[in-house]
């Protein structure tokens, strides 16, 4: 816990002197990627890390941070990039108020969406069936991050639907799929604020609560970010990651369930997905 918190220090020390992080960066082969704590963004910033250490020689350094100082220390220039921006929907008041000062580097994969999940055996199919069985799920909704946009998106979700018996609970990513692992043991009812891709689905029987008036929005993308003068500092990197993307959701699920296993190391495990993916990272370095 005090290594997380001293990480952060130095992320907040950074954005405060933007200009002298990049500058002093330029002498050298570092980058700093930074990204929220969502196990998505942990595996693809890592297999980013592992890829420009493994192929380029640089030092990436990868910054915890939340979802607002992602975007604005890329836009300020303290960060390099993130490959974390959900589009168009979640992360789209961020995007506008920054969108002048960064550099759009495409898709990292498609198929991504937001919405309330439940396990399988919770019979219930749609939002607007939650008031009436507030009950069974002990009056909450298990959410993570305060700031982050499937919170915002969930509480006017709570609006739209008039529904008054149920509490937006804040957490953590972690913390939203411990509850969510605890309950499944025991086989007790609980709705989370989950997103595609991610590992639970994969682990276990889930569905989507339907979501008629879409207050959660539709389908979205991942996309890439980068700073302004990236490509003319380092034009190997900006090449690397616009050409850096996944084929599917399920490589990316894959690789985050490789994370949530005991013992093991995300750039470890991003160096194991190069090695079982020849082919698709190939694609990242053609011209």
């Amino acid at each position: 816990m005090a290594r997380r918190f001293f990480i952060l220090f130095l992320a907040v020390m950074v954005w405060a002197f933007p200009g002298q992080g990049v500058a002093a960066d330029k002498a050298g082969k570092t980058l700093k990627i930074v990204y929220v704590d969502w196990d998505c963004a942990v595996a693809s910033s890592n297999l980013v890390k592992a890829v420009l250490e493994e192929r380029y020689g640089y030092r990436v350094e990868l910054l915890p941070v939340s979802q607002e100082a992602m975007w604005t220390s890329v836009a300020s220039g303290a960060a390099d990039a993130m490959v974390a921006a959900w589009l168009p929907d979640t992360h789209a008041d961020m995007y506008a108020r920054v969108k002048n000062k960064v550099e759009m580097l495409g898709k990292l994969v498609g198929g991504a969406r937001l919405g309330l999940a439940v396990p399988d055996y919770v019979s219930l199919r749609s939002i607007d069936e939650l008031e009436a069985n507030a009950d069974r799920f002990n009056g909450r909704i298990v959410g993570i991050d305060p700031g982050a946009g499937i919170m915002r998106l969930t509480a006017k979700a709570l609006k739209d639907y008039e529904i008054t018996q149920l509490q937006l609970v804040p957490g953590s990513g972690p913390s939203m799929a411990a509850s969510l692992a605890e309950a499944i043991r025991t086989h007790e009812w609980i709705v989370v604020t989950a997103w595609s891709p991610h590992w639970m689905f994969s682990r276990w029987p889930m569905h989507y609560l339907d979501d008629p008036l879409a207050s959660l929005g539709k389908d979205e993308s991942i996309f890439k970010i980068g700073r302004e003068g990236l490509k003319k500092d380092h034009p190997e990197v900006w090449a690397f990651l616009s050409n850096f993307r996944f084929e599917d959701a399920t490589q990316l699920q894959r690789l985050m369930d490789w994370n949530q296993q005991r013992g093991t190391d995300p750039v470890q495990n991003a160096l194991r997905f190069m090695k079982e993916n020849p082919r698709l990272v190939d694609s990242w370095f053609k011209k």
